[in-house]
């Protein structure tokens, strides 16, 4: 007599149907996010272009030591990252605390107006501000009449200027982004415990420091890691805004990728190199980030 066949229990099934819808986009992932990565990191420790690349080990790592423009890159995105996101998200976080009045009137047409930077293109806004700052553009022009200026300043084509003008677009660009965060942060802490405060003598400062801030720590954790990540890999007001100029002083390192691979000679196994040193560094920062902000009770 044949043997029953052993029925699969419950959760067998449930663990087996999961994994079945799973398997479609964990196969995605992998073959279009893992298998580039570990590509890249193999092509990283090549040198060489197309059918002629060899085995170059830790070359393309030791000479980002000697390059200059990597350096200038490297100084950029970390002055982007130190000046603008702190200022960024503060504004963002006092910004959401103030459309967060439940007293405010058309606080739907300010949060809209806040946010609607967000929405608009990276390139457009980015030939929106190269176009403001011109040498004949309407700051100039503003300025000059004003008397604040007697001939038209060159904003783009000076280092310390196109710096300027690069963090002033981005924390127009992105405060409304970090600002919705907040917001929704904001509306799961109860109203009453403002009431409360304000009964027991509390400032607005002092509910502010002592109420909005520690609440919405994981939410401020979780912006300064994606304001973190995105400025690290900071590409399009690099490229659109100022080109890198002038004479690579605004270059990012996302920026100077693009031209090691599609502008100068070809050398994709350099470029993959400095993609891996983002990767490390956005890796670490983000590490950091996570145990100094990170404490649970």
């Amino acid at each position: 007599m044949s043997q029953p066949r052993k029925r699969m229990s419950l959760s067998k099934k449930h663990s087996l149907s999961g994994w079945i819808f799973l398997a479609p986009a964990t196969i995605l992932i992998a073959a279009m996010s893992f298998l580039p990565m570990i590509r890249a990191l193999i092509l990283s420790f090549k040198t060489g272009v197309g059918v002629n690349m060899k085995w170059a080990g830790l070359y393309n790592y030791t000479r980002m030591f000697q390059d200059r423009i990597f350096k200038t890159a490297l100084v950029n995105n970390f002055l982007y990252l130190i000046i603008q996101v702190p200022v960024m998200l503060v504004l963002a976080l006092i910004l959401a605390s103030m459309l967060n009045n439940k007293d405010l009137r058309f606080k739907g047409l300010f949060r809209t107006a806040i946010f609607l930077p967000c929405a608009t293109s990276l390139v457009s806004y980015a030939i929106i501000f190269r176009s403001l700052f011109a040498v004949d553009g309407f700051v100039n022009n503003a300025l000059i009449h004003m008397g604040i200026l007697k001939t038209a300043y060159n904003f783009l084509g000076h280092p310390t200027s196109a710096r300027i003008i690069i963090i002033i677009a981005l924390i127009w660009r992105w405060t409304g982004y970090n600002m919705v965060f907040y917001l929704a942060g904001l509306q799961n802490i109860d109203y009453s415990v403002y009431e409360a405060a304000r009964i027991d003598g509390a400032s607005p400062m002092q509910s502010f420091f002592r109420i909005t801030i520690p609440l919405l720590k994981p939410t401020i954790l979780l912006t300064t890691i994606m304001s973190t990540n995105g400025t690290l890999q900071l590409f399009d007001e690099s490229v659109n805004l100022t080109s890198g100029g002038p004479a690579n002083a605004t270059i990012t390192m996302s920026h100077y990728i693009y031209n090691m691979s599609f502008q100068n000679v070809p050398n994709f196994g350099y470029a993959a190199a400095l993609s891996y040193v983002i990767l490390i560094l956005v890796a670490i920062l983000a590490f950091f980030q996570m145990k100094v902000g990170d404490k649970r009770e």
